[in-house]
């Protein structure tokens, strides 16, 4: 049978290459399991390397102080989160936006990448492994049940489903237009 998962990065990037030589040796070396996630993580393609914003940090890192926080993706900044103190933290991600990287060091936290990490925790140990949510891309809004089907939240493809009035909307869909399924 034909192997459905990926055994390297198919990106062209040199760091995340030199990465990957970096943790496929500590997943052989170490017996950590955290080495070896890290590992599968760094093969995935980018749409299954979600962000994680600053407010999600935040509320995972709550009373795990002394932990670092560590991401196989983007960490993004968040304009809702308004109270700066609880990004005194330590993060290790592949990259951070320049909003995110601002805030998290002017409140006396700590950014650092893979081969940092790599010294600090080899095992991975006071490490706490968090990823985005993968289903929040809108892509994921147009998959299920048929769309007009009864008690299906997809959403159909129409010309121009962002301001479509006319299209899929109206009768079927409302009370106040025949019937609503």
């Amino acid at each position: 049978t034909k192997t459905r998962f990926r055994k390297a990065p198919k990106t062209d990037n040199v760091y995340i290459k030199l990465l990957v030589k970096l943790y496929r040796f500590l997943a052989r070396r170490t017996d950590a399991k955290f080495n070896a996630v890290i590992l599968k993580r760094l093969f995935m393609s980018r749409a299954n390397r979600p962000p994680v914003s600053i407010s999600k940090l935040v509320k995972e890192m709550k009373g795990k102080e002394g932990k670092i926080a560590v991401v196989v993706g983007s960490i993004t900044n968040d304009i809702r989160l308004t109270d700066d103190s609880a990004l005194k933290m330590t993060v290790c991600c592949l990259r951070a936006t320049d909003g995110a990287r601002a805030r998290i060091t002017a409140a006396g936290g700590e950014v650092m990448t893979f081969d940092q990490l790599a010294l600090r925790a080899p095992t991975g140990s006071n490490c706490l492994l968090l990823r985005g949510p993968l289903k929040a891309r809108e892509v994921y809004k147009f998959f299920g049940k048929a769309p007009g089907v009864p008690h299906s939240t997809t959403k159909p493809r129409t010309r121009n489903s962002t301001k479509s009035r006319k299209f899929e909307s109206a009768r079927g869909r409302r009370g106040s237009c025949g019937y609503k399924v």
